[in-house]
């Protein structure tokens, strides 16, 4: 029965998604390119609409989990970067449970006004795409500008941090045949330097609560996920302009929200950068993530009707990822306190450095150890890490203005 077939398919995507969201250096697009590879033999035995529904679900179930191992083993991926600094400071202070309870918030709330507003995404995606696609570049120079001049004492640094970062990530993007760039790259500046810093500072994770309340205010919640929701829009359907960027962009807008409103926001903007990519992919017929593209180039041309099934798939699979993300983080939450604190630092560190060794060889330990370099500077000189996200703004930035 077709029903039986699309809830085998929703099965298998959730599942995926768990393991691509809860092991480092195993992401959407590896697996996409890897259904995209395999595609003759799977449509002898399932349909296209079947194979689009297991990649909406593995991309919505990741977009959930991936904040889990982000934020308990520093281990981040490029949607989650920014949420390493504030989920590790909610760890040390015992609530890592509740700082993924912050990204599930985002994830669903952006997921449900994704979904309620898709016919105004849909509608405003036709009219703003041809008025910003040839100023974007211009929009990210300014609001870099507005974020460095905030940075009241430390503008010189904060400056300095920005170039270096993307000056690094011109640097990477320039080299050829390189598997997975962005692991080593991120993993360094925002990954290993915190955990070496905390390995210096003899560091260990605290007892970790499950049931401590949960501090932000409804204000705050709502800016977070209108501006995930809103930003998401913007990723969505601008190429080069993903998911940290976007973080970027909403914290100039949002104001300070607390370290529970940022995990918020960024929880959100990965999930409704999903949603949202579902309507790019009918309206404009472009693609904007390796998910997305996997299913254009399975499905060809997409109907309203199969549009609003992934919608409903998607929503069915995020109420499912919020009780498997809760039910997983606390299990770490539950079994990382009884583990040697520095044992578990460098089990990470070890396992990240081999996948970057079997992804990209020595040039990606290169990588690796330049990134983390540039990660321990920037944290001596105490400006945000924020502005290390010009590995991949700087060079946005030139796609678009070049």
């Amino acid at each position: 029965m077709p029903f039986l077939e699309v809830l085998t398919a929703l099965i298998l995507g959730i599942l995926s998604g768990v393991i691509t969201g809860l092991v480092p250096g195993i992401h959407v697009n590896l697996i996409s390119v890897l259904v995209l590879s395999f595609s003759a033999l799977l449509l002898t035995i399932t349909s296209p609409v079947n194979i689009a529904v297991y990649i909406i679900s593995l991309a919505i179930t990741h977009s959930f989990l991936d904040s889990i191992p982000s934020i308990y083993l520093g281990a981040p991926d490029e949607a989650q970067a920014l949420n390493v600094l504030p989920g590790h400071r909610l760890l040390h202070q015992g609530i890592g449970h509740n700082a993924i309870v912050y990204t599930l918030m985002g994830s669903f709330g952006s997921l449900l006004a994704g979904i309620l507003l898709f016919p105004l995404f849909m509608y405003g995606m036709e009219f703003i795409y041809p008025l910003v696609k040839e100023s974007i570049g211009y929009i990210l120079i300014g609001i870099m500008f507005l974020l460095i001049m905030r940075e009241k004492g430390k503008r010189l640094a904060s400056t300095a941090a920005f170039f270096l970062a993307g000056s690094l990530g011109l640097l990477i993007f320039s080299i050829p045949n390189l598997e997975q760039p962005l692991f080593p790259l991120l993993s360094g500046l925002f990954g290993f330097s915190i955990l070496l810093v905390s390995l210096l500072q003899h560091s260990s994770i605290p007892y970790q609560y499950h049931d401590e309340p949960l501090t932000i205010s409804n204000k705050n919640l709502g800016k977070a996920v209108g501006a995930a929701s809103g930003v998401g829009f913007i990723a969505a359907f601008l190429p080069g302009f993903g998911s940290s960027q976007a973080a970027i962009v909403a914290t100039s807008f949002v104001g300070d929200i607390g370290d529970e409103g940022f995990l918020t926001l960024v929880g959100g903007i990965n999930t409704a950068n999903m949603v949202i990519s579902i309507a790019t992919l009918y309206v404009l017929d472009k693609a904007r993530n390796g998910a997305i593209i996997t299913v254009q180039s399975i499905l060809g041309e997409t109907t309203l009707s199969q549009i609003i099934m992934f919608l409903a798939v998607a929503l069915i699979v995020g109420a499912i990822a919020v009780l498997l993300a809760l039910q997983i983080s606390k299990v770490f939450a539950t079994y990382i306190v009884k583990i040697n604190y520095t044992f578990i630092v460098w089990s990470i560190i070890g396992f990240i450095t081999l996948l970057t060794l079997y992804f990209d060889g020595l040039i990606g330990l290169a990588i690796l150890g330049t990134a983390t370099a540039l990660g321990i500077v920037v944290s001596s000189w105490g400006v945000g890490k924020n502005h290390l996200m010009g590995c991949l703004i700087l060079p946005v930035i030139l796609f678009f203005i070049l």
